[in-house]
This record gives C-alpha cells, sequence and structure tokens, in this order.
C-alpha cells in the first residue's frame, strides 16, 4: 500500500515461448497451481478466482491478473507488487517444460505513488538493467522508450522483426472516473444475497454495463473489501480484464483485451464502450499490432472518442524489436 493511497497502475509483463520438443501441446498450461503461487508469493499477491477454456487459463489476483496460453504468459500487477520477480522463476519453470523465449514485453504507465515502489520498480531505469540481467543473451534484440513522457515500454527480442500475423493488443489506462461510476465500486454500495467477493463482483458488471464491453464472452469477476473491482473476460482464444480502484483522489481503472485480429472498427467500438462505461476525465491508450505504422488510426481513434466527449491531446509511434507497432494516444476532457 503506498503511503498516499493505493497505486492503480499495472505493470505488465508478457513472456513468449517456442517449443523445442513440440511434444506437448499443454506447454505452459502444465504449470501448477503450487509452482503459480510460488511465483505469486515472491511478487506479493495471490490467486483470488480462476476459470480456463480449451485456450488458456485466466486468473484473477489480489492485485490485477495472470493469463497462461501453451507459449506465454501475461501477468499485471498493481500497487507495490514486486512484478519483475517473476521472470526468473518463469524462465526457469519454462525450460523444465522444454521451452525457450522468443520474446519479452514489459510495459506500465507513470506511477501516482512512484516513491512506494520497492526495488526494481524505484525508476524505469533500474527496470530495464533488472530485465537485461534476466533474460537470455538469445534475445538480443532489445529496446527501451517513454512514450509521450507517460507510457514505459521495453521489449526484447530472438527476431528483429515480428510475425506477419495481424494481431491487436490493446491498453487502456484512465484516471478523474466519474463520480457515480466510481461508486458502483464500492461494497457498500452494493446489494447481493450473501456477503461474497464473487457476487459483489457480479453486481458491479451487472450494474455499471461492464459486461456488455465484450458481450456473450465467459466473466470471472470479484468485488474486493472494502471497494475495488477486477474481472477477467474469456473470448475464445482472446482475453479482456478490468481493474478499479475508485478512491476520490485518485482514482483509477483499466481495461486491456489481446489477440484481436479485428479491422479498426471493432476497436473503436470497443474503446467508445469502455469511455462509456467509466466517463473518465484522461484516458490513454497503448494499441500494439505488427502490421506496420499508424496509417489511419490517428483520426478513426480521435473521432471515436471525440463522440463520447474525449478529444486527443497527445500521440506517439514507436517501433519494437519483435513486438510491432505501438501507437499510444492521450486524451482529456471533462464530461458534462
Amino acid at each position: 500500500m503506498a503511503v498516499s493511497g493505493f497505486e492503480g497502475f499495472e505493470k505488465r509483463l508478457e513472456l513468449r515461448f517456442t517449443s523445442t520438443t513440440n511434444t506437448d501441446s499443454f506447454g505452459l498450461r502444465l504449470i501448477s497451481i503450487s509452482e503459480l503461487e510460488s511465483i505469486l508469493e515472491r511478487v506479493q499477491c495471490t490467486i483470488v478466482s480462476a476459470v480456463g477454456n480449451p485456450w488458456f487459463d485466466s486468473y484473477v489476483l489480489s492485485e490485477s491478473s495472470l493469463f497462461i496460453y501453451p507459449d506465454q504468459v501475461i501477468i499485471k500487477t498493481c500497487g507495490t507488487t514486486r512484478l519483475l520477480r517473476s521472470v526468473r522463476p518463469l524462465l526457469t519453470l519454462a525450460s523444465k517444460l522444454g521451452l525457450v523465449p522468443h520474446s519479452c514485453r514489459y510495459t506500465r504507465g507513470t506511477f501516482i505513488f512512484p516513491k512506494s515502489q520497492p526495488f526494481p520498480h524505484t525508476s524505469f531505469d533500474d527496470e530495464v538493467r533488472f530485465l537485461n540481467e534476466c533474460l537470455p543473451s538469445s534475445l538480443c534484440h532489445r529496446k527501451s522508450c517513454v512514450m509521450a513522457s507517460k507510457w514505459h515500454v521495453y521489449s526484447a527480442s530472438s527476431n528483429s522483426e515480428s510475425s506477419n500475423n495481424m494481431l491487436f493488443t490493446m491498453e487502456v489506462c484512465m484516471t478523474h472516473l466519474d463520480r457515480v461510476v466510481a461508486e458502483k465500486f464500492f461494497r457498500n454500495s452494493v446489494e447481493v444475497a450473501q456477503p461474497i467477493n464473487e457476487l459483489y463482483g457480479q453486481e458491479m458488471t451487472r450494474s455499471t454495463g461492464i459486461g456488455k464491453i465484450n458481450p456473450g464472452w465467459l466473466v470471472c469477476d470479484y468485488g474486493f473489501d472494502p471497494c475495488g473491482y477486477s474481472m477477467n473476460g474469456l473470448g475464445e482464444s482472446l482475453y479482456s480484464t478490468v481493474h478499479v480502484t475508485p478512491e476520490e483522489g485518485h482514482s483509477y481503472a483499466s481495461f486491456e483485451c489481446a489477440g484481436w485480429t479485428d479491422e479498426m472498427d471493432g476497436i473503436c467500438e470497443t474503446l467508445m464502450r469502455v469511455a462509456c462505461v467509466f466517463r473518465p476525465g484522461s484516458m490513454s491508450v497503448s494499441v500494439v499490432h505488427n502490421g506496420g505504422g499508424g496509417g489511419s488510426w490517428r483520426g478513426n481513434v480521435s473521432d471515436a472518442l471525440v463522440t463520447v466527449g474525449l478529444g486527443r491531446r497527445e500521440w506517439e509511434t514507436e517501433m519494437m524489436p519483435g513486438i510491432g507497432t505501438i501507437n499510444f494516444m492521450v486524451f482529456e476532457e471533462r464530461w458534462q
């Protein structure tokens, strides 16, 4: 817990692997719960709920989320967790399963309470040095940058080029949430039949409209005491996740969706739904894709969000080795 309040901005780590044996299609999904709990203990968080489907396993954590596919793991944690402490043990477990690392991506926003962060999250320079020490030399194509003085990105890959498959990952960070919306994530504002965290989460999903962002998806949600909310959504091979810290003065919400092969219209529609649910005063959007530069994205995304009361303030694009193109946008405007 930060001295001034809870740190909502997450740290996100993605590790991708390739198989040296091709003998087991479950790959990383063979990691046991006890092994996962041991890693999360180092990070300083726990599993509070879990669900899986034929494509991947999803875990809601006490601080955010964990997703495990046969060939990749995505873990994001908030607060004062030590996320990067998970890198070495994850690499060790993957090696035992005949998997070798193919790429690593680490992203985060600018912390609200940076002085409360423990090593190696004491600065972005410390995080980059720590990752460079943890990762094998085979991930030789490395780059780090801070986009628009807000979005911190690190990538390391065994290849300089990304794959030819057009895949999208979208990360959205929102602050200054609408007060009426934020109040719905306090347990004293939610009525349920029994005081069970999952039931509080289900009611928060329903009353806020979060369930309509990706309609038809399997949802695993959790309402924290006395406030706060986490949700993982499963849509076949795609996942989404939402996390909310509703306290006034440092209210924060995040949305993430990965695995899309959708066109820009689908991404814009999803962004509009997210903005309408949370009605933030500030909204930053990072879209990663491996199919070229920004193109018409600036106009498409801006036109979509201006219809729901947000105007673009910043835009920046970076090419990351082995990852693709990152388009980072900042929108700000108070709702009327």
